[in-house]
């Protein structure tokens, strides 16, 4: 294989941790480590100007979403 980012790496780490016969628990956990490496969680801005330009709001808005189909997924393989 390849060599990987550290990025890419640590969704495949991720994923290869979950050992299952199912798919789901496995996506989840790499779509997880996938939001954490292109979205990492960050405390909302400070200052009042940043909430304006909607920067912060968009990316949380981007990792929300990542973490709801992860979500989705866990809860499809019950």
């Amino acid at each position: 294989m390849a060599d990987l980012s550290p990025a890419a790496q640590s969704v495949l780490d991720a994923f290869r941790a979950v050992p299952s016969l199912r798919d789901c628990p496995s996506i989840a956990a790499a779509l997880r480590e996938a939001a954490d490496q292109v979205v990492p969680k960050t405390p909302p801005p400070k200052f009042a100007p940043h909430y304006e330009e909607g920067i912060w709001d968009g990316k949380d808005d981007v990792r929300d979403q990542l973490l709801s189909i992860a979500a989705e997924l866990e809860q499809a393989d019950d």
